[in-house]
C-alpha cells in the first residue's frame, strides 16, 4: 500500500524535535513537492527556503524569480544565493556544481537549523549504482545517509524511503508549477544516463529492484558503522600532530579499514578522496617507497606524498617560476610559489632581494659556529622536499640573509635587528 508524501512527512516530523527547517529549494518537482508538503503540515514547522543559483543556465535568473513567488504564495521566507562554479579542480560540471552548492548551504545554515533535502528512493538507487561502478566499499554502497552534520547544523533527507512517484502524485494533486532543468536529461551526465537507460531496464526485468537496492544499501550502512569504530580508533593513533599519517601503520590495517580511514583523513583536510584505482596506486607506491624516491599520487585538487615513513596530503601544487626575484624592503610581497613574505609592518633601510633557491647556497645560521650548505640545513631541519623549492630566500648579492622565517644568518641578524623585525613567511594554500 502506497503512502502519500504528506503522510510520510507527518510521520517523519513526529519523530523529530522542533528544530527550524531550511528546505533546499531548486524549483524542480522534487523540492517543490517537499516544500509544499511541509508548508501544509499541521502544526506547521518553523520553515524557510534556500535557493541556489548556479548561473549555469540562461534561465537561472528567471528560476530564482519563480521560486521567490512560489514561496510568497506559501508565506514561507525565501533566500537565494548565487554561486560561482569552479571547474578548475577537474571534477566535472556535476561535481563542481555540487561542491559549490554544498558550500553555499554550509554558509547559509544558522546554528541549530536543519537543511532538508528532497532526495528520494530513486535518487538513492542511482547513488548506490554510481558508487558500485566506482568500486566503493560498504561506506559508499550505503548511499546517502538520512542525517549528517552540516556547518552550524545538520542536513536531513526524510524521503529516502519514498519513491519519486509519491512526489509526482503530490505535484499533480495540487497542480503545482515546477521548473525543468534540461541538464537532468543530458545523457553525458552519469546520473541522467542511469535514469534514462539503466533503471528502466532494471525495473522491466526486476520490478522490485529499487526496493532490493535500497535494502542492500541499508545493510552496507550498518556494516560501515561497525567498521567505523575500528578505523576511527586506528586513525587517532596514526595521525600525527603535523597532520601526516603513519604510512606503514596505515598499510598494515585491514583492507576494509584503509579506504574509509584515508577518505576521512583527506576530507578532514578539505581535500578530495581518491577512486579505488588511485588508492591502490598510493598503497603500492607507499609500500615501495625508497629513501631516494618521493612517491606522489594526485587526483582532482589533491596530492598525497610519501616521505620519511609518513603520508602527507596537500592541495595540488601548481608550477611556478623558480628563477623569479624581486627587490624588497619589507612590504607584503606575493610569492609565485604561493603565500607571501612580510616584515610585519616594518621596513628595511635599503632594498634587498627575494628569490628562490638556485643551488649551492650557504649561510652561517645565528648561533651556529659553522657555515652550512642550505641543502644540509633542509635535511637536518626536516623540511619536506616539496616545500624546499618554494621557501623564499632573502639575499644581498650572493649573501643569504634569511631563509623564509626558518633561519636567520649572522650576516642578516644586524639587518633585521635594525628593522625591528625578522621576515614572516605566510605559506598560503
Amino acid at each position: 500500500m502506497s503512502i502519500s508524501l504528506t503522510d510520510h512527512l507527518a510521520a517523519a516530523l513526529a519523530e523529530q524535535d522542533d528544530t527550524p527547517l531550511v528546505v533546499a529549494y531548486s524549483g524542480g518537482p522534487d523540492s517543490t513537492a517537499l516544500l509544499h508538503a511541509l508548508a501544509l503540515q499541521s502544526p506547521r514547522p518553523a520553515l524557510r527556503a534556500l535557493h541556489i543559483d548556479h548561473g549555469l543556465q540562461a534561465e537561472s535568473g528567471l528560476w530564482a524569480v519563480h521560486c521567490r513567488r512560489f514561496c510568497e504564495s506559501l508565506d514561507v521566507p525565501f533566500e537565494s544565493a548565487r554561486v560561482s562554479v569552479d571547474l578548475s579542480r577537474g571534477e566535472g560540471m556535476e561535481g563542481a556544481a555540487r561542491r559549490a552548492r554544498r558550500a553555499a548551504f554550509t554558509a547559509a545554515l544558522r546554528p541549530g537549523e536543519r537543511l532538508v533535502l528532497a532526495h528520494h528512493r530513486d535518487d538513492q538507487v542511482e547513488t548506490v549504482l554510481l558508487k558500485l561502478m566506482r568500486g566503493a566499499g560498504p561506506e559508499g554502497l550505503a548511499g546517502m545517509r538520512e542525517r549528517r552534520p552540516l556547518g552550524a547544523g545538520e542536513q536531513w533527507r526524510p524521503l529516502l524511503g519514498l519513491p519519486r512517484e509519491a512526489l509526482l502524485d503530490h505535484i499533480a494533486l495540487h497542480a503545482l508549477e515546477t521548473i525543468h532543468d534540461p541538464s537532468n536529461d543530458d545523457p553525458r551526465v552519469a546520473r541522467a544516463w542511469l535514469r534514462g537507460t539503466v533503471l528502466p531496464a532494471l525495473r522491466e526485468h526486476w520490478p522490485h529492484a529499487a526496493h532490493s537496492i535500497v535494502h542492500s544499501a541499508r545493510l552496507c550502512g550498518e556494516a560501515a558503522t561497525c567498521l567505523r569504530d575500528g578505523w576511527l580508533e586506528a586513525y587517532a593513533q596514526l595521525r600525527g600532530a603535523d597532520g601526516s599519517l603513519d604510512a606503514p601503520g596505515w598499510l598494515d590495517l585491514p583492507h576494509a579499514w584503509r579506504g574509509p580511514l584515508l577518505d576521512h583523513w583527506l576530507h578532514a583536510a578539505g581535500l578530495s578522496a581518491p577512486t579505488t584505482a588511485q588508492r591502490e596506486t598510493l598503497e603500492r607506491q607507499a609500500r615501495e617507497a625508497a629513501a631516494e624516491r618521493l612517491p606522489l599520487v594526485g587526483w582532482l585538487d589533491t596530492e598525497v606524498r610519501a616521505w620519511r615513513g609518513r603520508l602527507w596530503a596537500m592541495p595540488r601544487q601548481r608550477p611556478f617560476d623558480g628563477t623569479w626575484s624581486s627587490p624588497w624592503q619589507g612590504e607584503p610581497l606575493a610569492l609565485p610559489g604561493g603565500g607571501s613574505l612580510t616584515l610585519g609592518g616594518h621596513r628595511l633601510p635599503q632594498a634587498v632581494t627575494v628569490r628562490y633557491r638556485l643551488g649551492g647556497e650557504t649561510l652561517k645560521p645565528v648561533g651556529d659556529r659553522h657555515t652550512r650548505e642550505l641543502r644540509d640545513l633542509f635535511q637536518r631541519g626536516g623540511i619536506p622536499p616539496w616545500e624546499r623549492p618554494r621557501m623564499p630566500l632573502v639575499v644581498d648579492g650572493d649573501t643569504v640573509l634569511a631563509v623564509a622565517d626558518r633561519w636567520l644568518s649572522e650576516a642578516g641578524k644586524p639587518v633585521f635587528e635594525a628593522a625591528g623585525m625578522a621576515p614572516l613567511w605566510h605559506r598560503g594554500d
